[in-house]
């Protein structure tokens, strides 16, 4: 890897790790006081509409982001086209969805939804402000700035949510905490990017980038009824409580699995986009033993003390979120390593490629969904996440066609670090097991995981580890 791509894509892990802890460890901390003080039902109103607004979000994105990070020379004039293109279509699906609204109330039996809704659909208004901003932010690798803006909405939107929770706002607080953080980070996304918005409006930059943007944009909205069907399905079929058990279980995982594909994620794409061709496969590689070191002990680990995790944070209300938790949390390990995959693909320009694999696995998980809700919850989420592993093989066989990467890399690459997190598992959990103190055998779980995890790789002599070990003495170094 080119040494200037090294450093660069190595200040972005860095930054993007520490805004990504940070920011989710605030989510913990707030998620945490927020789940104590609010009903499971107050948390399945609110994700009954999730869907919703995550496909209007990603209607008025459009793709835009990842065409201009593609794009070799981009200009005001592209931003411009972006930022108006973005705005105006989400201006008009706020007003459908202000509109239609009563008849998503009267889908799930629950008027409440309608006063919900129209505010909690505000999010994607303003995102909409801030699409062509967070592009510029993203092309420059500018992840200092952008975490920077993600901290702080965080830690505002936070505030807000618990002030209304504590004075009976219930799930008011919840969707004033998501509005809130959109706006915020718009507000900042405008303050660090050199780009201001012109009433000298071309729209030509959108239609050159729309063949590769659109194939993006339906990307992302299969990809989004994929992770969102269960809400749709269980709020339908079942009850409120239902949603919220699931609900809960999904965002602890999902804050796990956004720590670390978030902070990899934003070098990715850039990175792979501006390796020569020559180099690509070296770089892939690397990426991908970096992500597999993260995510497996991270994930697996999670997976292993959501019992001990769930009863010590948020109570015993919501003890059936754990083993939703454990499984889920399977898949997690392995989200970070698919999302290499799909930003691999983008990075060549195969927006059809992606899209083709996320539309099969949206399409099967549905129907295998559909003729299992009948069985409860967990038989669904076990084959939720088991059809996410094996439609991993569709971008496999495209990665493949764009780098070389055969399976024996892939083998290569991930198993020491997948056979070092099992046996660290195995040992966490033999050893808690003689305790009945969950404090304990939370604290014990966590020490002998980490533990046999860095001697595994340390007698494997891992080059990420050594790697990573370096740097960090690096940034001491230099700080001293």
């Amino acid at each position: 890897m080119d040494e200037n791509l090294k450093n660069t894509a190595a200040k972005g892990l860095f930054w993007g790790g520490i805004s990504n802890v940070t920011q989710q460890l605030l989510n913990l901390c707030f998620g945490i006081f927020l789940a104590r003080l609010l009903d499971v039902s107050d948390y399945g109103m609110v994700g009954m509409l999730t869907i919703f607004s995550a496909l209007a979000n990603a209607i008025q994105e459009g793709g835009f982001r990842s065409a201009i990070t593609n794009k070799k020379d981009v200009t005001d004039t592209d931003y411009n086209a972006v930022f108006w293109t973005s705005s105006g279509i989400g201006v008009l699906l706020y007003l459908t969805l202000f509109f239609t609204v009563p008849y998503i109330a009267d889908f799930y039996n629950t008027p409440e939804l309608v006063g919900l809704g129209r505010f909690m659909f505000l999010s994607f208004l303003f995102s909409s402000l801030g699409t062509a901003h967070n592009a510029y932010l993203f092309k420059n690798l500018k992840v200092k700035e952008m975490s920077k803006s993600t901290l702080t909405a965080s830690l505002i939107s936070g505030i807000v949510a618990l002030t209304m929770a504590f004075n009976g706002l219930a799930y008011w607080g919840i969707a004033a905490m998501n509005v809130v953080y959109v706006f915020v980070t718009t507000v900042m996304f405008w303050f660090f990017s050199l780009f201001r918005p012109s009433f000298n409006i071309s729209l030509k930059p959108v239609v050159e980038m729309l063949p590769f943007s659109i194939k993006l944009l339906i990307t992302i909205i299969f990809q989004i009824l994929n992770d969102n069907f269960f809400n749709v399905l269980l709020g339908r079929f079942y009850s409120k409580h239902d949603v919220g058990i699931y609900t809960q279980a999904y965002k602890w995982t999902n804050i796990g699995t956004q720590t670390i594909s978030l902070a990899i994620e934003n070098v990715m794409q850039p990175v792979l986009a501006k390796s020569d061709k020559s180099r690509l496969l070296q770089v892939f590689n690397k990426l991908m033993q970096t992500t597999v070191f993260i995510s497996f002990p991270c994930m697996f680990g999670l997976g292993l003390i959501a019992p001990e995790f769930i009863e010590i944070t948020i109570e015993n209300k919501w003890a059936e979120s754990a083993d939703l938790m454990t499984i889920l949390c399977i898949w997690g390990g392995f989200f970070p390593f698919a999302k290499l995959f799909q930003k691999q693909i983008l990075s060549s320009g195969q927006s059809g490629a992606l899209m083709f694999c996320v539309i099969v696995t949206c399409i099967l998980q549905i129907i295998v969904v559909c003729f299992s809700f009948e069985y409860g919850i967990k038989v669904m989420t076990s084959i939720y996440v088991a059809v996410n592993l094996l439609c991993m093989g569709f971008l496999y066989y495209f990665v493949h066609r764009i780098n070389g990467v055969t399976i024996k890399d892939i083998f290569v690459n991930i198993m020491p670090f997948f056979v070092s997190v099992l046996i660290a598992l195995f040992a966490a959990y033999f050893a808690s097991s003689v305790f009945s103190n969950i404090y304990v055998k939370l604290v014990i779980k966590i020490i002998v995981t980490a533990s046999v995890y860095f001697l595994m790789l340390k007698l494997m002599k891992s080059v990420v580890l050594t790697e990573s070990l370096e740097f960090v003495k690096s940034l001491i170094v230099k700080k001293k």
